[in-house]
């Protein structure tokens, strides 16, 4: 499906939901509360701030603008593991997850993503490092989280650039988490590390000096905000309103905020990252 398919999907959607006014399930409307669940250690998207302990980043942002105006809901928070995301979406315990989490075809099976942030992996080496170029990184311990599409990537880019080229494959090396993976790599466990290009930034400017980025991102998706499949009400409503904020400012406004204006997307797309 193409990037116009999907543009023509929503919009196939958003009249069907002008005609019918798309409205919150009356279990969400009468709690007047939505549960969404993060994983906190995915800076600048949803993180603890050190100075405070308060939960703050992007999608917090963009979480609180869209329950606004869902009428005033408030957000009964929790936090998980990375890997206990999709769970807490199937069992319930959160109505949607919007936690830095990537659009991927594995994930279509029981969920919908309404994606709305462009990202890609790249990768980020000690200012230190001898490595100039990514082709540098052929045969060196690569680092990355376990439970992200990038483990899949590296292995794709390093049939493509090191292997085909007659260079040792990269030796992934799996992390728990963001943060597993830069002690890691500080540690001299790894000799790279891999991240969405939507956190290097901001890790830069937490430790100035201390990493460099290599290349370009190397390879496209989206972060989206997954849904139950059975849940389409509020699938479609919420949608709605994160166009209104991309119509009005108020999108570009938190991605602005957060040091990540061009990783915005033109309008919210079902289902569009490729892999």
């Amino acid at each position: 499906m193409t990037r116009l398919s999907h543009f023509l999907s929503l919009a196939a959607l958003a009249a069907v939901t002008s005609a019918q006014a798309a409205e919150l399930p009356a279990e969400i409307k009468q709690a007047g509360a939505l549960k969404l669940t993060v994983n906190s250690t995915y800076a600048p998207m949803e993180y603890r701030d050190p100075a405070t302990n308060e939960l703050v980043g992007l999608d917090i942002d963009l979480a609180n603008e869209l329950a606004k105006r869902l009428g005033g809901l408030k957000i009964v928070w929790s936090e998980t593991p990375f890997a206990e995301l999709i769970p807490s979406l199937q069992t319930k315990r959160a109505d949607f997850i919007i936690s830095g989490i990537s659009d991927r075809a594995s994930r279509r099976e029981t969920a919908d993503f309404v994606d709305y942030l462009q990202t890609g992996p790249q990768f980020f080496v000690m200012a230190d490092s001898e490595a100039k170029a990514a082709t540098d990184l052929c045969g060196k311990k690569v680092g990355t989280t376990r439970s992200t599409s990038f483990p899949v990537e590296i292995e794709k880019w390093s049939k493509q650039n090191c292997e085909a080229a007659g260079k040792p494959a990269i030796q992934y090396v799996p992390g728990e988490n963001s943060i597993d993976v830069r002690n890691q790599l500080k540690q001299g466990r790894i000799d790279a590390a891999v991240q969405g290009s939507e956190t290097l930034p901001y890790a830069q400017t937490q430790e100035p000096g201390k990493y460099r980025i290599v290349g370009e991102a190397f390879a496209k998706g989206y972060q989206g905000i997954m849904f139950r499949k059975d849940d389409a009400a509020l699938r479609e409503v919420v949608t709605e309103k994160l166009t209104a904020m991309i119509a009005d400012g108020a999108y570009k406004a938190v991605l602005d905020k957060w040091g990540l204006g061009a990783n915005a997307v033109a309008q919210p797309m079902l289902n569009a990252a490729p892999q």
